[in-house]
Formats: C-alpha cells, structure tokens, sequence
C-alpha cells in the first residue's frame, strides 16, 4: 500500500548527446518515459531540440500569433481570448524534423501505443500577453478527451515549446494521474461547444485533497509528452511576448482516426513511415496553398478526436 503522496510535479529525462545522435533513448531512460506516462500521463524530455532552430520557427509564429490576435472576436481562441489555437507554416522553408518527427519522441510514444502511431494532427496553442480588452484568464480545467473513449493510452499530444515555459508566461497547468479514469461523467459541455471537455467543480476539489496541480517549468529545447486524457488548462501569459507551444497528436496504429495534416509536397519524401518510424495521415499541396492557408484553419472543437468504425458491444 503506498505510504506517500505522488508528487504534482513532472518527471523529467534529460537526454544524453549519445542518446541524441542516435536517435533513442537507453533502455532505462525509456522505461522511466513509459513508466512516467503510464502514472503520470505526462513526461518531459530535456535537451532534445537546439536552441537556434527553436529561435527561427518562434519569430515566425510570433508575428503570425500577433496577426491571429488583431483578427479580434474572429481569431481562433479557446476559452479564452488570451489562448489562440496556432497552426505552424508546413512548409519546406520551415521544416525541421528534430521539432516535428524526432526520432526519440517517436521511440517513446511507439513503445506506449504500438509501432507507427498515426500522426494526423499538427497544430499548436499561444498564450498572449494581456491587453486591455483581453485581461488575463485562465482556461477551464478541461480534458480534450470529450467523447466517449477507451480506457487505455489510444493517444498521445507532443508539445514543443519554442521558449523555456514558466508560470510567468503561461506554462500549462497540469493535473497528474487524471487520466487513469477520467469519463464523460467528470465533464461539462459537450462535444462541439466552445468550451467542451470541462471538469465538474467537485471533483477538482476532491482531486486538489489527493494530487494537485501544478505549472511546472520547462527548460527551452525540450519535448513534452502527455496523454490526451489528462487533465490539464492553459493559464495567463504575464510576460511581454507571446508563448508558443507546438502541439502534434500521435494516435495509436489500431485507432482509427480519419483525420489529415496538410503538408507542403515538397516535404513528401521527408515523412515516409521509414524516415519517421509514423504512419503519417497526409494531405500533400502546393506551397503556395499552405502559406495562404494554414493560418485560417478551423480550430478547437472542429477537430474530432474520436475514431470511425468504433467496436460496439465488445468492452
């Protein structure tokens, strides 16, 4: 029987240079990953992407999230006017593969679902800085599992800060451990709403009493990785710039979600299942129709998590 509370805080594997030119993790920093997502459902990963490369994507994003706010009412918000849902440039000018296939965030989240997870979701969320008409706010405590879903690790987010994450500016709220039996039952609003997926006050508080939250701090150049049943809330950006955080979901090889990314074709060879160890679900076009695109896509609850041809009557 264990004696002790399990800590708030995020296990953290930091990543050798060995390890990082090798494309994988040892076998026991591997085990602490899958051990920590199994527990936890949630694992950081230190040192995994260089600094300048981080840099050159963010100035890009920066002046697009800056674009996406001055939209007003019409820019793609969640819950809240300070957290945009942000798509990065697909394009082959933008392209880095130790930000968007790295082979050791594929190793882990293969050992946890099964080899070639399907990669059919590449998106993102900023928090921006407060103005005048968008005071700070924090998102709902909110699962994005709001549908009826098995109960067992069927999909993983990647997130890829480009900055170092602290509760200054907006590192995301987490609420370790939730995902082991979390059901539509915890939640209010349905699939659809704008603010769907939302715990039920009373079991935030009984959860605060047994594990709470916490925002933890996220050294630049890591890679996070948390089960998409988790718990968790974006929270306010203090600081003066926005936070970009990259968000891609690698969904088990036996789920069977529909969904396609739009990639430039000129990235076509770069995302075989040999190149990236991922069955990644593709919608190939022309540069020119990703750069005038990819920041007037839908977002939030347009996006279905859920799979086609569900087994019924089976579990």
């Amino acid at each position: 029987m264990r004696t002790t509370q399990l800590p708030s805080e995020p296990l953290s594997v930091h990543v050798s240079e060995s390890e990082l030119n090798s494309g994988r993790l040892n076998d026991q920093n591997l085990e602490i990953a899958t051990r920590a997502l199994h527990r936890d459902g949630l694992v950081v990963l230190e040192n995994m992407v260089d600094h300048a490369k981080l840099d050159k994507l963010n100035e890009k994003m920066v002046k697009d999230a800056y674009e996406l706010q001055s939209r007003g009412e019409d820019s793609p918000y969640n819950y809240n006017r300070g957290n945009i849902q942000q798509d990065p440039p697909l394009t082959a000018s933008c392209w880095e593969p130790s930000i968007f296939v790295h082979p050791i965030v594929t190793q882990v989240t293969s050992t946890t679902l099964g080899p070639f997870p399907r990669l059919s979701f590449v998106s993102g969320n900023t928090a921006l800085p407060p103005t005048e008409s968008s005071p700070p706010a924090a998102q709902p405590t909110h699962t994005d599992a709001d549908f009826d879903h098995p109960h067992l690790p069927f999909a993983l987010v990647v997130n890829v800060p480009l900055v170092g994450m602290t509760p200054e500016n907006g590192s995301t709220e987490v609420w370790l451990g939730t995902h082991l039996n979390t059901t539509l039952e915890d939640q209010e609003g349905k699939h659809g709403d704008r603010a769907s997926g939302r715990i039920k006050r009373e079991l935030l508080d009984q959860r605060r009493a047994e594990r709470g939250p916490c925002q933890p701090v996220v050294k630049k150049g890591s890679i996070i990785v948390r089960d998409l049943r988790l718990w968790h809330g974006g929270m306010p950006n203090m600081s003066r710039d926005p936070r970009v955080m990259l968000a891609f979901i690698h969904f088990a090889p036996w789920y069977r979600n529909p969904m396609e990314v739009e990639f430039a074709e000129k990235l076509k060879p770069e995302l075989t299942a040999e190149k990236t160890g991922l069955r990644v679900q593709a919608k190939f076009v022309p540069d020119e129709e990703i750069e005038s695109g990819y920041l007037n896509r839908p977002y939030g609850n347009t996006y279905f998590f859920d799979q086609e041809q569900r087994l019924e009557g089976i579990f």
